[in-house]
Protein backbone atom coordinates (compact mmCIF):
# COMPACT_ATOMS: atom_id res chain seq x y z
CA UNK A 1 0.00 0.00 0.00
CA UNK A 2 1.58 3.43 -1.02
CA UNK A 3 1.48 6.23 1.28
CA UNK A 4 3.05 9.85 1.48
CA UNK A 5 6.41 10.72 3.82
CA UNK A 6 8.66 13.48 4.72
CA UNK A 7 11.76 13.87 2.62
CA UNK A 8 14.04 16.65 2.11
CA UNK A 9 14.63 17.86 -1.25
CA UNK A 10 17.72 20.61 -1.72
CA UNK A 11 17.14 21.28 2.08
CA UNK A 12 13.35 21.90 1.41
CA UNK A 13 10.74 19.85 3.66
CA UNK A 14 8.28 17.84 0.74
CA UNK A 15 6.29 15.14 0.62
CA UNK A 16 7.12 11.89 -1.39
CA UNK A 17 5.01 8.61 -2.65
CA UNK A 18 6.64 5.87 -1.03
CA UNK A 19 5.80 2.25 -1.00
CA UNK A 20 5.39 -0.76 1.24
CA UNK A 21 9.43 -0.86 1.63
CA UNK A 22 9.43 3.01 2.72
CA UNK A 23 11.16 3.44 -0.29
CA UNK A 24 10.27 6.38 -3.06
CA UNK A 25 7.82 4.75 -5.77
CA UNK A 26 9.86 5.30 -8.70
CA UNK A 27 7.86 5.80 -12.67
CA UNK A 28 8.90 4.54 -15.95
CA UNK A 29 11.77 7.12 -16.05
CA UNK A 30 13.07 6.23 -13.03
CA UNK A 31 11.85 9.45 -11.12
CA UNK A 32 9.91 9.57 -8.02
CA UNK A 33 6.70 11.52 -7.26
CA UNK A 34 7.28 14.65 -4.72
CA UNK A 35 4.50 17.62 -3.45
CA UNK A 36 5.39 20.37 -1.33
CA UNK A 37 2.72 19.74 0.99
CA UNK A 38 0.27 17.37 1.35
CA UNK A 39 -2.69 18.68 0.47
CA UNK A 40 -1.47 20.42 -3.21
CA UNK A 41 -3.10 18.40 -6.21
CA UNK A 42 0.37 19.62 -8.38
CA UNK A 43 2.98 17.31 -8.29
CA UNK A 44 6.48 17.05 -9.28
CA UNK A 45 9.05 13.94 -10.48
CA UNK A 46 12.55 14.81 -8.98
CA UNK A 47 15.14 12.47 -9.29
CA UNK A 48 15.28 10.13 -6.55
CA UNK A 49 18.75 11.06 -5.73
CA UNK A 50 17.74 14.59 -4.80
CA UNK A 51 15.74 12.75 -1.70
CA UNK A 52 17.00 12.49 1.37
CA UNK A 53 15.19 11.84 5.18
CA UNK A 54 14.38 14.52 7.15
CA UNK A 55 16.91 15.59 9.77
CA UNK A 56 13.94 15.84 11.94
CA UNK A 57 11.25 13.77 11.46
CA UNK A 58 8.63 15.29 14.18
CA UNK A 59 8.28 18.87 12.61
CA UNK A 60 5.89 19.88 9.71
CA UNK A 61 7.68 20.85 6.41
CA UNK A 62 8.63 24.76 6.44
CA UNK A 63 5.88 26.63 4.12
CA UNK A 64 7.20 27.49 0.74
CA UNK A 65 8.49 31.11 0.06
CA UNK A 66 6.66 33.47 -1.79
CA UNK A 67 8.41 34.77 -5.16
CA UNK A 68 9.98 37.69 -4.76
CA UNK A 69 8.58 40.81 -7.25
CA UNK A 70 10.56 41.39 -9.88
CA UNK A 71 13.28 43.99 -10.26
CA UNK A 72 13.41 47.08 -12.43
CA UNK A 73 14.40 46.51 -15.48
CA UNK A 74 18.08 47.54 -16.32
CA UNK A 75 19.24 50.18 -18.74
CA UNK A 76 19.97 49.17 -21.93
CA UNK A 77 23.58 49.11 -23.36
CA UNK A 78 24.05 51.83 -25.84
CA UNK A 79 26.03 49.82 -28.14
CA UNK A 80 25.79 46.41 -27.88
CA UNK A 81 27.86 44.25 -29.52
CA UNK A 82 25.50 41.36 -30.65
CA UNK A 83 21.41 42.07 -30.88
CA UNK A 84 20.41 39.95 -27.65
CA UNK A 85 17.47 38.86 -25.76
CA UNK A 86 16.61 40.33 -22.06
CA UNK A 87 16.88 37.76 -19.32
CA UNK A 88 14.12 37.61 -17.24
CA UNK A 89 13.57 35.94 -13.80
CA UNK A 90 11.04 32.81 -13.55
CA UNK A 91 9.35 34.65 -10.47
CA UNK A 92 8.70 37.74 -12.70
CA UNK A 93 4.57 38.37 -12.81
CA UNK A 94 3.68 36.91 -16.03
CA UNK A 95 1.81 39.32 -18.56
CA UNK A 96 -1.69 38.65 -19.52
CA UNK A 97 -1.35 37.22 -23.24
CA UNK A 98 2.40 35.80 -22.74
CA UNK A 99 3.49 33.28 -24.72
CA UNK A 100 5.65 30.62 -22.29
CA UNK A 101 8.46 28.52 -24.10
CA UNK A 102 10.08 26.09 -22.60
CA UNK A 103 12.74 24.16 -24.10
CA UNK A 104 15.04 21.35 -23.79
CA UNK A 105 17.92 19.67 -25.83
CA UNK A 106 19.33 16.17 -25.13
CA UNK A 107 22.02 14.10 -27.12
CA UNK A 108 22.50 9.99 -26.42
CA UNK A 109 26.64 10.51 -26.05
CA UNK A 110 28.39 13.99 -27.27
CA UNK A 111 28.10 13.59 -29.91
CA UNK A 112 25.78 11.87 -30.84
CA UNK A 113 22.03 11.46 -31.56
CA UNK A 114 20.08 14.67 -30.72
CA UNK A 115 16.39 15.08 -30.07
CA UNK A 116 14.65 18.38 -28.74
CA UNK A 117 11.55 18.97 -26.72
CA UNK A 118 9.23 22.03 -26.80
CA UNK A 119 6.44 22.89 -24.45
CA UNK A 120 4.26 26.16 -25.28
CA UNK A 121 1.44 27.19 -23.07
CA UNK A 122 -0.40 30.26 -23.63
CA UNK A 123 -3.63 31.00 -21.89
CA UNK A 124 -5.64 27.55 -22.62
CA UNK A 125 -3.60 26.94 -25.01
CA UNK A 126 -0.74 24.10 -25.22
CA UNK A 127 1.79 22.65 -27.30
CA UNK A 128 3.75 20.29 -27.48
CA UNK A 129 6.58 18.53 -29.85
CA UNK A 130 9.57 16.53 -29.93
CA UNK A 131 11.91 16.74 -33.02
CA UNK A 132 15.00 14.15 -33.83
CA UNK A 133 18.19 15.71 -35.64
CA UNK A 134 20.27 13.50 -36.05
CA UNK A 135 23.76 13.36 -34.92
CA UNK A 136 25.39 16.39 -33.23
CA UNK A 137 26.37 17.27 -29.83
CA UNK A 138 24.05 18.57 -26.62
CA UNK A 139 24.75 22.31 -27.28
CA UNK A 140 23.75 22.11 -30.77
CA UNK A 141 20.42 20.52 -29.65
CA UNK A 142 19.68 23.19 -26.56
CA UNK A 143 20.44 26.12 -29.57
CA UNK A 144 18.23 24.20 -32.09
CA UNK A 145 15.45 23.65 -29.49
CA UNK A 146 15.39 27.61 -28.71
CA UNK A 147 14.64 28.22 -32.55
CA UNK A 148 12.35 26.24 -32.50
CA UNK A 149 10.24 27.04 -29.89
CA UNK A 150 10.34 30.18 -31.49
CA UNK A 151 8.91 29.19 -35.01
CA UNK A 152 6.35 27.70 -32.97
CA UNK A 153 5.31 31.10 -30.77
CA UNK A 154 5.37 32.56 -34.40
CA UNK A 155 2.79 30.26 -35.56
CA UNK A 156 0.62 31.33 -32.82
CA UNK A 157 1.47 35.44 -32.81
CA UNK A 158 2.35 35.87 -36.57
CA UNK A 159 2.78 39.53 -35.91
CA UNK A 160 5.22 38.88 -33.35
CA UNK A 161 3.64 41.31 -30.88
CA UNK A 162 2.78 39.20 -28.21
CA UNK A 163 4.96 38.84 -25.03
CA UNK A 164 7.34 35.83 -25.26
CA UNK A 165 9.14 34.05 -22.49
CA UNK A 166 12.07 31.44 -23.67
CA UNK A 167 12.93 28.71 -20.64
CA UNK A 168 15.79 26.84 -20.65
CA UNK A 169 18.16 25.00 -18.44
CA UNK A 170 20.89 25.60 -20.66
CA UNK A 171 23.68 28.04 -19.29
CA UNK A 172 25.55 27.70 -22.65
CA UNK A 173 22.80 28.90 -24.85
CA UNK A 174 21.50 31.77 -22.51
CA UNK A 175 24.95 32.64 -22.39
CA UNK A 176 25.26 33.25 -26.19
CA UNK A 177 21.96 34.50 -26.38
CA UNK A 178 21.20 36.48 -23.67
CA UNK A 179 24.89 37.82 -22.43
CA UNK A 180 26.86 38.22 -25.51
CA UNK A 181 29.33 35.52 -24.93
CA UNK A 182 31.57 34.99 -27.72
CA UNK A 183 30.33 31.73 -30.04
CA UNK A 184 33.57 29.91 -30.40
CA UNK A 185 31.68 26.83 -31.92
CA UNK A 186 28.26 26.74 -33.77
CA UNK A 187 29.00 30.24 -35.14
CA UNK A 188 26.42 30.01 -37.71
CA UNK A 189 23.76 28.44 -35.84
CA UNK A 190 24.15 31.24 -33.16
CA UNK A 191 24.39 34.35 -35.66
CA UNK A 192 21.16 32.45 -37.03
CA UNK A 193 19.36 32.78 -34.09
CA UNK A 194 20.65 35.83 -33.11
CA UNK A 195 18.65 37.06 -36.01
CA UNK A 196 15.85 35.35 -35.30
CA UNK A 197 15.53 36.68 -31.76
CA UNK A 198 16.07 39.92 -33.40
CA UNK A 199 12.65 39.37 -34.64
CA UNK A 200 10.47 39.47 -31.86
CA UNK A 201 10.51 42.88 -30.32
CA UNK A 202 8.94 41.45 -26.54
CA UNK A 203 10.92 38.09 -25.78
CA UNK A 204 12.83 37.17 -22.99
CA UNK A 205 14.91 34.67 -21.36
CA UNK A 206 14.49 32.44 -18.53
CA UNK A 207 16.89 30.02 -16.55
CA UNK A 208 15.26 27.24 -15.15
CA UNK A 209 17.33 24.64 -12.85
CA UNK A 210 17.42 21.52 -15.44
CA UNK A 211 16.30 17.86 -13.88
CA UNK A 212 14.91 19.57 -10.76
CA UNK A 213 11.55 18.95 -10.73
CA UNK A 214 10.13 21.29 -13.02
CA UNK A 215 7.01 20.47 -14.38
CA UNK A 216 7.31 21.76 -18.19
CA UNK A 217 11.04 21.40 -17.99
CA UNK A 218 10.48 17.79 -17.06
CA UNK A 219 8.26 17.46 -19.95
CA UNK A 220 10.57 18.49 -22.69
CA UNK A 221 13.83 16.34 -21.35
CA UNK A 222 11.31 13.77 -22.03
CA UNK A 223 9.84 14.80 -25.53
CA UNK A 224 13.99 14.96 -26.71
CA UNK A 225 14.76 11.64 -25.26
CA UNK A 226 11.20 9.65 -26.57
CA UNK A 227 12.65 11.39 -29.99
CA UNK A 228 16.46 9.96 -29.29
CA UNK A 229 15.26 6.64 -28.70
CA UNK A 230 12.33 6.37 -31.91
CA UNK A 231 14.47 8.87 -34.17
CA UNK A 232 11.29 10.60 -35.07
CA UNK A 233 9.41 13.02 -34.25
CA UNK A 234 6.85 12.77 -31.18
Amino acid sequence: MMSWSRMSFKGQPVWVRMGDDQRPVLDSDGRAEMKYRQEDAKSYRPSPGNLVPLAEQGREPAPRAEPRPPRAPRAASSSPAQPRARAASITDDHVPGTIHVWTDGACSGNPGPMGIGIVLVADRERAERGEYLGVGTNNIAELTAISRGLDLAAELAPDRTRPIRIYSDSSYALGLLGKNWKAKANQELVASLREQLATFPRVKLVKVAGHAGVDNNERCDQLARQAITSRHDV
